[in-house]
């Protein structure tokens, strides 16, 4: 069951991303969190995972360790560890891309088990939209991303692989399927 301290997490993500949208589009960026919160429910989730999905951007995005500190506060502490997982970075400004991505994905490789839930939520719905835009504006879409076409796919090709072995079931399933799909729509 999901309390009120969920319904405190989420006006407290609406606060925290208010003015950001999806990379390439209108959309509010709360529907991202929306949908990873919900994949991590349907898939088995307890409620400070939930919250986690809903947080799981706020300190990459908006405060870094600042943040962290005040989502521990409020949530405690497995909610700011699953957040503070889930994040490529807390520094500001960020290091490189290539960089950020290789340190999530040595760290992915060792998380807890309530990690892995929410970090695939969140690239299944990464994924998903990525696919659904391309297959819309086609080779386009790449110029939304800092590394392009290439990048984007060895990425979620590797973030897959770790899932795979360490989170097998259908949520990772659907996550291959979904970047398989791309790779083979992208040309790749």
């Amino acid at each position: 069951m999901l309390t009120a301290r969920f319904d405190d997490a989420l006006r407290y993500a609406a606060d925290v991303h208010r003015a950001q949208v999806r990379k390439g589009s209108d959309i509010p960026y709360l529907a991202h969190l929306l949908s990873v919160a919900a994949l991590v429910i349907e898939h088995g989730g307890d409620e400070d995972q939930a919250i986690g999905a809903l947080l799981h951007d706020a300190a990459e995005d908006a405060g870094g360790a600042e943040r962290i500190a005040d989502i521990r506060h409020r949530y405690g502490d497995r909610v700011a560890e699953i957040v503070d997982a889930c994040s490529d970075t807390l520094e500001t400004p960020k290091p490189p891309w290539r960089i950020r991505k290789e340190a999530y994905l040595a760290r992915l490789s060792e998380a807890a088990d309530e990690v892995l839930l929410v970090s695939a939520a969140d690239k299944l719905h990464n994924a998903r939209s990525i696919l659904s835009d391309y297959l819309v504006v086609g080779d386009d879409l790449w110029d939304r991303f800092t590394t392009g076409r290439d990048g984007q796919l060895w990425y979620y090709g590797q973030v897959t692989a770790i899932l795979r072995r360490r989170l097998p079931g259908r949520l990772t399933d659907e996550l291959a399927d979904t970047v398989t799909r791309l790779g083979h729509e992208a040309g790749a």
